[in-house]
């Protein structure tokens, strides 16, 4: 049976908090879930006494305080089970990717997991799930098989291939907006061991660096997940990870690097897929782009005070058909600031005006991680199984019969 919690009492002011610093919600109560009937039991007792809801499970996705609302936190529902005869795990709403890491690495499994083992694997996925496998195996939210979902009217219902498909499509890049989900059942990977790291240079050659960069990615194996970041402190970082041969990784590297200039410092190495850790820059400012221009990278390289970090997409991500983002971009560009006039004149002439969910701060550009077919067919389907838009807190899809498109 879930503990519900409410203003003064002990834990309430543990449980209230998101990852945010910015945010400060003070819900009118919070269960704590430990199972799936807790979380249907949240669902109807919000509707019953016509409160707001909202889900949080690591508080990572958490962009608006939910004051007033019913928090349901999923934490206690951190399950994990992998079955490795199929290569699929079966998660709980509150586990982690570090939770999944660790159960998958002994059978040489490895999961579409992103740039951090501490967040919350569902979230994660809903949202699309861009990962260091992905341009092998595709998004995260690709390799959903299964998943059991709470929706809005409190019926608890099985979505797959089968069963309720639109919604399982939905469900896999459209984000929370739809039910919540009880467990999530998805592929794992033979990648046990790869080549990873980071080498790390100056600044000096960047521009020549990024104008090469958008020739060699056109000729690397899908294998092959790379990202350039421009820091602060004025360096050039390539960040790879190869699942394949050592070797023929550094080789396929080496021309990047040379062009790059001489090295500071090299990680590289090969390691546990489970203990790479990549990192990540936190998106203030996110686009997709088709090409890196040379007026977008001159803008890029002489941006002050910003960390800016460049990814290639494509590969598997590209030839996958669900909701999340607008696939067929090769780049995106990520800036931890607002940007400059440049800049921004620069992605106005080269970038889509895309953005990813899970990248996404700003829950009024939500139709921006879609593509416009996408959008309205994500509407239609919270319009079947969530006309109300209860599920309406953070980045959250309105019911096609309800909304202004975008």
């Amino acid at each position: 049976m879930s503990i519900h919690l409410f203003p003064g009492d002990d834990g309430y002011d543990e449980n209230r908090k998101a990852l945010n610093p910015a945010l400060d919600p003070y819900p009118a109560s919070i269960a704590l879930a430990t199972s799936a009937a807790d979380v249907r039991a949240a669902v109807l007792a919000a509707r019953r006494h016509r409160l707001p809801f909202a889900v949080q499970a690591t508080g990572h996705g958490t962009h608006v305080a939910h004051d007033g609302a019913l928090l349901l936190r999923t934490g206690g529902m951190a399950s994990v089970l992998v079955d490795p005869d199929r290569r699929i795990a079966r998660v709980g709403p509150g586990a982690r990717w570090r939770d999944v890491l660790a159960a998958a690495a002994p059978l040489g499994l490895a999961p579409l997991s992103g740039s951090s083992p501490d967040v919350g694997v569902t979230g994660y996925t809903l949202g699309g799930g861009l990962g260091w496998l992905a341009r092998k195996y595709g998004l995260a939210a690709d390799s959903v098989l299964r998943a059991r979902v709470v929706t809005a009217d409190g019926d608890l219902i099985t979505a797959d291939a089968d069963h309720h498909a639109d919604l399982f499509w939905a469900l896999r890049g459209g984000g929370g907006s739809f039910g919540v989900v009880t467990d999530l059942e998805f592929r794992l990977y033979p990648v046990s061991r790869v080549y990873a790291g980071t080498v790390t240079f100056g600044r000096e050659r960047a521009a020549e660096t990024l104008t090469h960069y958008r020739q060699w990615i056109e000729r690397v194996p899908d294998e092959l997940s790379t990202a350039i970041v421009l820091t602060r402190d004025g360096k050039l970082t390539i960040k790879a990870m190869y699942a394949g041969d050592p070797d023929h990784g550094r080789r396929l590297l080496e021309p990047l690097w040379r062009t790059a200039g001489p090295v500071r410092e090299d990680t590289m190495r090969v390691v546990d897929y489970s203990a790479a850790s990549m990192g990540g820059t936190f998106a203030r400012t996110f686009d997709q782009v088709r090409t890196l221009a040379d007026d977008l990278v001159h803008a890029l390289v002489s941006e002050p005070d910003t960390t800016v970090e460049i990814r290639h997409w494509g590969g598997r991500i590209a030839r996958d058909t669900g909701a999340a983002a607008h696939r067929d971009a090769p780049l995106s560009v990520i800036l931890d600031t607002v940007p400059s006039e440049r800049v921004t004149d620069a992605l106005g002439h080269g970038g889509i005006g895309s953005s990813f969910l899970n990248f996404l701060p700003d829950p009024s550009r939500v139709a921006t991680a879609f593509t416009a077919a996408n959008w309205d067919a994500l509407g239609r389907v919270k319009a079947a199984y969530d006309p109300d838009h209860f599920f309406g807190a953070g980045l959250a899809i309105a019911p096609a019969v309800a909304r202004v498109s975008a």
